[in-house]
């Protein structure tokens, strides 16, 4: 679609504003600047116009208007996608964000979420019940973004992905057309949805399955740099023999203290055998003399702040995805790499684990291209705006993306790729490439819907 020109947008605002009833349509003001604020503040897209919808008969009108009018269209859940997806520079964003309710039915284990609900959101009104989902590490992060293109996270050893997860949805199609989606209703389009991210149209709710899981066993532990290369090599062969209960994050950071970076480990126990949780987190505090321990029982609300407060929404941020097989000693020299050579306060390599449940999986069954148990590296770039040192922390990222190509996988994780990491997208998908692209054809063949990056096929 063309960008929007003035006459374009006094067009379409015209046309929405007639249209759009409960809602807002706005391009400029408190408003406007609120819809066009999202977690990476290096992103400068300014929508020509910006829809706050109040309804999903909203943002059906606010497609159809775009399309009418001729202008490329976004949707915004959480605001989080740090390439920027969710803004469309002088075309119209369709801004789901006031759309956050979540409902809960206990006995049947599954939470209905609306379009623009955080993943906080989800496990806060799970948490009365003794209920949660498989979510993110992120609880600012919107659960439909997650759900859609992935959903790694501290429960997915034993519960799978978020997208394995969602039992339905609620779409508007590239036409217009409101549909739900499941396994018996437009199958193609379901499984499309469940790892090919927004590309098929606005959801405006969904139902995911929730677990009982009052409760887990999680925290931080760091060691001193010093100990990184013997912390990484028994972190190696402690995790080839985890259960599905225990998934660990970890990676590095800049210290508490001097500016030294340590590894952290951030594991979570989500089983029922509190006994058998303690042991298992027991063997992380035998890997090296421990800097900081802190272990213990904790909701998931309280874990999914904690990582809110570290990476805050308006710091600048460049983040680069690699896929390993395993902790290999190439991997852990990049790791190594990584702490040495940080440039910021703030950034960070965060490497999440997709095994157990997730990996039973049937790679054929959903859209997600990789069941095959691996390690997702997130390098994270993150500085404050003031900082006049990008370039160096972008390089820092691209520099670390480079290193690990000896090690890593074809493809990469969708939900954080980059416009531009071509070679990764045309393997995002593995087998799945192909019917993938069908289903796009055929739900969207003018492309209206880019939230994450497909292969291109001629």
């Amino acid at each position: 679609m063309p960008e929007m020109t003035h006459q374009r947008l006094v067009r379409l605002t015209d046309m929405l504003r007639r249209t759009i009833r409960t809602g807002q349509v706005v391009t400029a003001g408190p408003e406007y600047e609120a819809g066009r604020r999202i977690w990476n503040g290096a992103v400068s897209a300014r929508p020509g116009v910006i829809v706050r919808c109040a309804s999903p008969a909203e943002a059906r009108d606010a497609v159809l208007a775009a399309r009418e009018a001729g202008v490329p269209l976004s949707v915004r859940g959480g605001g989080h996608d740090w390439a920027g997806r969710a803004l469309s520079d002088r075309g119209l964003t369709i801004d789901l964000s006031g759309l956050r309710r979540v409902t809960v039915d206990p006995l049947a284990g599954v939470a209905e979420v609306e379009g623009g609900a955080t993943a906080a959101d989800v496990v806060a009104a799970a948490q009365p019940f003794g209920l949660t989902a498989a979510t993110g590490s992120a609880g600012s992060v919107g659960m439909a973004g997650l759900t859609l293109g992935g959903g790694y996270g501290p429960l997915s050893g034993r519960f799978g992905l978020a997208l394995d997860n969602l039992l339905s949805a609620d779409v508007v199609l590239a036409d217009g057309t409101l549909v739900t989606v499941d396994e018996e209703r437009e199958p193609d389009l379901f499984w499309a949805l469940r790892g090919g991210g927004g590309n098929f149209g606005v959801v405006t709710s969904m139902r995911v399955r929730l677990h009982a899981v009052e409760s887990v066993l999680s925290g931080m532990v760091m060691y001193q740099w010093d100990q990184a290369a013997n912390v990484l090599a028994g972190l190696s062969d402690f995790l080839a023999g985890s259960p599905d209960e225990l998934t660990v994050q970890f990676g590095v950071l800049p210290g508490p203290k001097d500016d030294d970076p340590v590894v952290f480990l951030a594991p979570t126990w989500s089983g029922h055998d509190a006994g058998a949780g303690r042991r298992a987190l027991a063997g992380l505090d035998a890997l090296g003399t421990p800097l900081v321990s802190q272990l213990g029982p904790t909701t998931m609300p309280e874990m999914l702040a904690g990582i809110d407060a570290q990476f805050p929404f308006g710091r600048h941020v460049e983040i680069r995805p690699r896929s390993v097989s395993s902790l290999t000693a190439g991997v852990r020299d990049v790791l190594t790499l990584a702490g040495s050579t940080l440039t910021s306060p703030y950034s960070a390599v965060s490497v999440h684990s997709l095994h157990g449940a997730a990996a039973r999986v049937p790679v054929t069954r959903t859209a997600f291209g990789n069941r095959d148990p691996h390690l997702m590296i997130e390098i994270i770039a993150l500085w404050e705006p003031d900082d006049d040192r990008a370039s160096e922390h972008r390089a820092w990222a691209s520099n670390l993306t480079s290193a690990l190509e000896p090690e890593a996988l074809p493809g990469g994780y969708p939900n954080l790729l980059g416009r531009d990491e071509v070679a990764q997208v045309a393997h995002a998908y593995g087998p799945n490439t192909e019917r993938l692209l069908a289903v796009k054809r055929h739900y969207d063949p003018d492309n209206v819907f880019r939230a994450i990056s497909l292969p291109v096929r001629s």
